[in-house]
């Protein structure tokens, strides 16, 4: 399923039928739905009873029906990611992990052969940037992120092999993601990478692992500006990177850019309860939303457009909890939280509603809330055990 989500320019996606696959292996192996995960459930189920409320009148269309059956699509895969890595919690996101940065290379390598003009026509690119595997070189980008850190944390930690297999693969996904063109994915990569070192340093035992984190994370700096320089002297990918880099975009300014339709939308949302439906915003504006809690209103009305910022930030303000929690998967829980916590940032620019690894990173959240809140209690019980014993020795 990690490795599927990266192969998504075909439908249906690889990602689909694992994902189908998986749900119903580990139904007929049994799923424990614990009380922890009913207010995940209430959430995704209000989000998308609002959606579909809203789309009735534009039931006749079919890309709104498709639109709604996706939405409660991510809905279950969320909850189900979240069932199944709340059990074997470490195992199942070993491998998962791996699935994510196999895949990661996979598509990165498609979308610097398609850059370099090494496959047909404009396969694996879009508009002169990298797209990979997938239809849009932004969500591309998005993607690439949470297996980036991975492999970060890898070289910034793990022994001289391991760092060593990781450094190459992170230089791979890392180049991919600039030739993506993605000012949002390179603004991402950069806060979440900043972020997540700066919690391993925080939750570091000893000093010994905080200076290598250190060291290797100037060492990476440097070599991403090495590389940046090097590519900086091929002029197409100058021209590229400078327009990319430009904070002076026409779709961003004027009253119908990017900004300046969210405070249009904003108005209409605050006069129309039941919304628009989806897909329809663009039939009132230039392009779509491009803020998924603008779009969340457009589409659900208020009952969506309430709770699906109730469900990204409720998650998010848990995630802060368990940050210190000393357990088997706290490293990949630092990355997971660090990407899903920038894509959330994201948000605000970019509709993140119907990618996969954002539900996927939600379910991620949720699974190690519950896992983590188990290995808490149990430890607890463990060490009032051994006191109890202790207690219970007759003095010598």
């Amino acid at each position: 399923m990690g490795l599927g989500g990266a192969i998504v320019f075909i439908e249906p996606s690889p990602y689909e039928i694992f994902a189908l696959t998986s749900v119903v292996v580990f139904a007929a192996t049994g799923l424990r739905m614990r009380p922890a995960f009913l207010p995940l459930a209430l959430l995704l189920f209000v989000l998308n009873l609002g959606y579909t409320i809203c789309a009735v009148p534009l039931l006749d269309q079919q890309p709104i029906v498709y639109w709604i059956l996706t939405s409660w699509y991510m809905a279950v895969t969320a909850i189900f990611i979240a069932l199944v890595v709340s059990e074997d919690t470490a195992a199942r996101l070993h491998y998962l992990r791996s699935g994510l940065i196999a895949g990661a290379v996979i598509a990165s390598l498609a979308g610097i052969a398609g850059y370099l003009r090494l496959t047909p026509g404009e396969l694996f690119t879009l508009y002169g940037r990298a797209a990979g595997t997938f239809k849009d070189p932004n969500v591309f980008g998005a993607y690439l992120v949470l297996p980036a850190l991975f492999c970060l944390q890898s070289v910034v930690s793990d022994r001289f092999g391991r760092s060593l297999r990781s450094t190459i693969l992170l230089g791979i996904i890392t180049l991919a993601l600039l030739l993506a063109f993605s000012r949002a994915a390179w603004g991402l990569l950069a806060l979440t990478a900043a972020f997540m070192l700066l919690l391993m340093m925080l939750t570091s035992q000893t000093n010994r692992q905080r200076s290598r984190i250190v060291v290797m994370a100037i060492a990476a700096l440097v070599a991403v500006a090495l590389v940046l320089m090097i590519l900086l002297q091929f002029d197409f990918i100058r021209d590229m990177f400078e327009q990319r880099a430009s904070f002076d975009q026409k779709y961003d300014e004027g009253r119908f850019g990017r900004f300046g339709r969210h405070l249009l939308g904003a108005q209409m949302a605050l006069d129309l309860p039941l919304g628009i439906g989806p897909l329809q915003f663009n039939k009132f504006f230039p392009e779509d939303t491009h803020n998924s809690f603008l779009n969340a209103f457009m589409s659900g009305g208020w009952i969506s457009g309430v709770v699906y910022p109730a469900l990204v930030f409720t998650t998010a303000l848990i995630g802060f909890r368990y940050i210190f929690a000393r357990t088997p998967w706290q490293r990949p829980y630092l990355a997971v939280f660090s990407a899903y916590l920038g894509t959330v940032g994201e948000a605000f620019i970019i509709d993140t509603d119907h990618w996969r690894h954002f539900w996927l990173m939600l379910g991620l959240m949720w699974g190690m809330f519950v896992a983590t809140q188990r290995h808490m209690a149990n430890t607890r019980h463990a060490t009032e055990h051994d006191v109890a014993h202790l207690q219970g020795i007759p003095a010598r």
